[in-house]
């Protein structure tokens, strides 16, 4: 079995077409930067069936009220998952600096799998009371645990995975996987809500993709059992191992922490409102049917995702820095129209186009925001780098998105939760412009076995 993978294996000269000049990718280059990808969308499956499932089994969980009410307490619990994502995100990232990327990979989605587990196998409300909500909120602070360290640990390794001229192509596939494990969720809702009644979805259907995404997740732990080791990662110095992923060296870089947490503001709050909230957002507010709104989102997403390698192979060329300020100036200026004009469709096909626009604005954030933030730290403490701060920050604003937007609605002006959306693109927007161009200052470039890498 591989553990650790030299820059000779990676590379080969020739340079076939659609790839850089003077480059080309070996399979097993690619089939690391596939297997890691494939392992990340099973673990953000799980994540994100929790949301869109949530309509279904609210009721569950909870006494009998209105049905924006327990959607809230549901919101509730999906954003105290994310309270976990720091502690995620420092546990993980310091295993991934000090131990390697595979071994924190492999054990995030241990931890993925049993939260998936758990809530697939949790009795009613009606059933057990309140043990139903604790051990629902319990499940999901475990995934939040697994997920906060899955971005961070991931980013790096795909970023290190890459090739030199291709690294903003191949990082893309982050966003493309976690995309595609939306679609995965929706495709099973898609699939549920055609061969179940609706009394069946409420009643035990809602279990199904649980147990799906606990099955998957045996796949996902054998991909990343079989991974090969970042060369970036073996190739340090063994003088500088205690000092690999700890509080201490991470200080060291306070503006790339802050450009983190300035980049990942309005691009995560934008990233949750269109995406995950979206479906509840098209039938709570919007009044469409719930097949209607989730046809809707799934046919968005799917070019969403197909989005996510063209905005990264573009910026490879253009550079990061323009997609960055394409999405703040858009994010800032379209959010609030946007919104509003969804609010009062009742098209399926208007919503459609008014949510693919949104989306493409998104692109220039998600497409791209993966490899800005490795090139901001050094080999010895890029996992913490990126995971720690990112999921600060997705704690903050993208967890509390669907919370924010529930209550804004809840109190009769869910317009403040469109304002709030463009004012925190807005503040990344100013990040973006005070910003260098992260393809010039990259510290993947200095690094002993990047270079030989391209």
């Amino acid at each position: 079995m591989p553990t650790a993978v030299s820059p000779a294996d990676l590379t080969t000269t020739a340079p076939p077409a659609g790839v850089g000049r003077g480059e080309r990718v070996s399979p097993r280059r690619l089939r690391a930067i596939l297997s890691g990808s494939v392992g990340n969308l099973v673990e953000w499956y799980d994540w994100y069936v929790f949301s869109s499932f949530s309509l279904y089994f609210s009721a569950s969980f909870f006494p009998a009220g209105d049905t924006t009410a327990q959607l809230l307490q549901t919101a509730g619990i999906f954003a105290l998952g994310f309270l976990m994502r720091p502690i995620g995100g420092w546990m993980f990232g310091r295993i991934a600096d000090k131990v390697g990327r595979k071994q924190s990979m492999t054990l995030s989605v241990l931890l993925m799998s049993l939260g998936s587990l758990l809530i697939a196998l949790t009795p009613t409300y009606q059933t057990v009371g309140i043990v139903a909500p604790v051990m629902l909120l319990t499940a999901r602070l475990l995934q939040g645990l697994s997920v906060g360290g899955e971005y961070g640990v991931s980013a790096t390794y795909l970023a290190e995975m890459a090739t030199s001229r291709r690294r903003g192509f191949y990082s893309s596939f982050l966003y493309l996987t976690l995309i595609g494990a939306q679609l995965l969720a929706l495709g099973i809702q898609l699939v549920l809500q055609r061969v179940l009644e609706p009394t069946q979805l409420l009643a035990w259907g809602w279990r199904i993709p649980f147990v799906i995404g606990a099955l998957l997740s045996v796949v996902a732990l054998y991909l990343r059992h079989n991974l090969d080791e970042t060369a970036a990662f073996t190739a340090q110095p063994e003088t500088t191992e205690d000092q690999r992923g700890s509080l201490r060296v991470l200080a060291r870089h306070p503006r790339a922490v802050f450009t983190v947490v300035g980049l990942t503001m309005g691009g995560t709050l934008a990233f949750y409102t269109f995406t995950t909230y979206m479906l509840k957002f098209l039938v709570n507010t919007a009044h469409m049917t719930p097949e209607a709104a989730t046809n809707v989102c799934f046919l968005s997403l799917l070019v969403f995702a197909a989005l996510q390698p063209v905005f990264g192979a573009l910026s490879d060329r253009i550079g990061r820095r323009p997609l960055l300020i394409f999405f703040g100036v858009g994010g800032a200026l379209g959010t609030v129209p946007l919104l509003t004009a969804l609010s009062q469709t009742t098209s399926p096909l208007a919503a459609f186009g008014l949510l693919l626009l949104a989306l493409v604005i998104v692109s220039g954030y998600s497409g791209i925001n993966v490899i800005v933030k490795a090139e901001l730290f050094p080999t010895d403490i890029r996992a913490l780098g990126i995971g720690l701060p990112h999921a600060l920050t997705v704690a903050v604003f993208g967890g509390t998105a669907e919370y924010l937007a529930l209550w804004s609605k809840g109190v009769g002006h869910e317009a403040y939760f469109y304002w709030y959306i463009a004012g925190c693109i807005g503040v990344s927007l100013l990040v973006f412009l005070g910003m260098a161009e992260t393809t010039r200052t990259s510290h993947l470039n200095t690094d002993p076995a990047a270079d030989q890498l391209a």
